[in-house]
């Protein structure tokens, strides 16, 4: 169960798993771990109303009850999933207990809880990214504006769960999105602001497994942030993806190691941080290159509903491996040919007011090749599965291409029913021949 000061020279045994989190992107990654054949159980907390793991009723940011939970069942690997609980220590509390973790410390969470601080970091790793400015007052705010007479992109400092960006395409709509901050829309997080010069180009993203010194790229993945089908309409945590993302090649992937994750992985170091756990770049593929749009302290949701079949079954041993700082000592991580495909199913008001409390009614089974993660689901006092959050669950599927993957989820997504379900229907245009 422990993770000794010293560094070992073998891994350690690793039969019992915990994920943290209660949503999809957990749900994906404990049935991952499942699929490991060391391991015997995974328990997931706080869970939500699906099956992958063993659900434990704590709260995710709970440090003492967790620690408990880990003694009590002599826990060989924890693998953090949402932001937040990094961003709170919850990593550095466990670790302190002598828990082997996967996920970075408070101070390397500041990647993505502290979108100033980590374009500072950017800047001193030499890291191409978008001009910006830091602000913590709307008059400043407003100042920068004006002296620019161009629309910005708006970002909220802190965790807004991923909603706290604004991609200005008026000043109007960028002086609206700097007043909205400061007046609380996105409590603390908001009190202070990045403003950043608009990039140009197609978006992708980057996970890198990392274990303080060394890292294991993925295949890269593409999300659709927007509600709307053509990309329109507010932003959401994310309603679909697909992997892997032919934008990036063999070697532009290995462009995007040298230029962006290994100078962040270096500064960071420098900085007396150990990072063990996934660096998520989002960049955008700009006419000079690629770009850092924002860095993210864990896998993207719900990008990593769709990487995790792709992933082998060595993967719960990579992600040990990270968190006893030893990636040298773990197997080679296999990747699965062929394309995934992720459809987000939403609840009706999602993402300003979603609709709860509607009965879920699945009526298909997984397999091979389709995948259920639920998300935003619980079972009320009947054990009847309902809405609990926005995005509700995600449909993967996998197919030897992008037209046969996303098939397979749509028609999937058909036996899958509850009141007010919506959905995109165009996920995967960029890479479907037919819709």
């Amino acid at each position: 169960m422990a993770i000794s000061s010293t560094r070992p020279h073998a891994l350690p045994s690793l039969e019992r798993a915990l994920v943290i989190g209660g949503g999809g992107r957990e749900q994906a990654l404990a049935w991952a771990l499942g699929r490991c054949p060391e391991i015997r159980n995974v328990w997931i907390t706080p869970g939500n109303g699906g099956g992958e793991g063993t659900a434990v009723a704590i709260a995710e940011t709970d440090s003492a009850a967790l620690i408990a939970h880990c003694r009590e069942q002599s826990i060989d690997l924890v693998v953090v999933g949402p932001e937040a609980p990094l961003a709170a220590g919850v990593a550095d509390a466990l670790r302190d207990a002598g828990l082997a973790v996967f996920g970075p410390s408070a101070e390397g969470a500041k990647l993505e809880a502290s979108k100033a601080w980590a374009k500072q970091l950017m800047r001193e790793a030499g890291v191409p990214t978008a001009g910006h400015w830091a602000v913590d007052s709307e008059a400043a705010a407003l100042a920068v504006l004006a002296e620019v007479q161009r629309p910005l992109v708006v970002k909220a400092d802190g965790l807004a769960a991923g909603k706290g960006v604004t991609v200005a395409e008026t000043m109007a709509e960028a002086e609206a999105a700097i007043r909205d901050a400061f007046q609380g829309r996105f409590g603390s997080a908001g009190s202070h602001l990045v403003l950043e010069e608009r990039l140009q180009g197609p978006e992708v993203s980057v996970f890198a497994l990392c274990d303080g010194e060394r890292m294991v790229l993925l295949p890269p993945a593409q999300d659709h942030k927007r509600l709307e089908e053509g990309d329109r309409g507010p932003n959401t945590g994310g309603m679909g993806a697909y992997a892997p993302a032919p934008l990036l090649d063999a070697a532009a992937l290995e462009q995007v190691r040298q230029l962006v994750l290994e100078p962040t992985l270096a500064a960071l170091r420098n900085r007396g941080i150990d990072y063990r756990g996934v660096m998520y770049a989002g960049l955008m593929l700009t006419a000079d290159g690629p770009q850092v749009i924002e860095f993210n302290c864990r896998f993207g949701d719900p990008e990593c509903q769709t990487l995790m079949p792709l992933l082998g079954p060595e993967l719960a041993l990579v992600l040990q491996a990270c968190a006893h700082g030893r990636l040298d000592l773990a197997p080679p991580l296999s990747i699965q040919a062929g394309s995934s495909a992720c459809v987000v199913a939403a609840a009706a008001g999602y993402p300003d007011a979603p609709r709860k409390g509607d009965a879920i009614r699945i009526e298909l089974t997984p397999n091979t090749d389709r995948q259920v993660f639920h998300a935003g689901t619980s079972r009320d006092h009947a054990n009847t599965l309902c809405t609990s959050g926005g995005r509700v669950l995600s449909v993967v599927a996998q197919g030897d291409d992008f037209d046969n993957a996303f098939a397979l989820a749509y028609s999937s997504l058909d036996h899958v029913h509850f009141e007010g379900i919506t959905y995109r229907r165009d996920i995967g245009h960029q890479v479907r021949s037919k819709e």
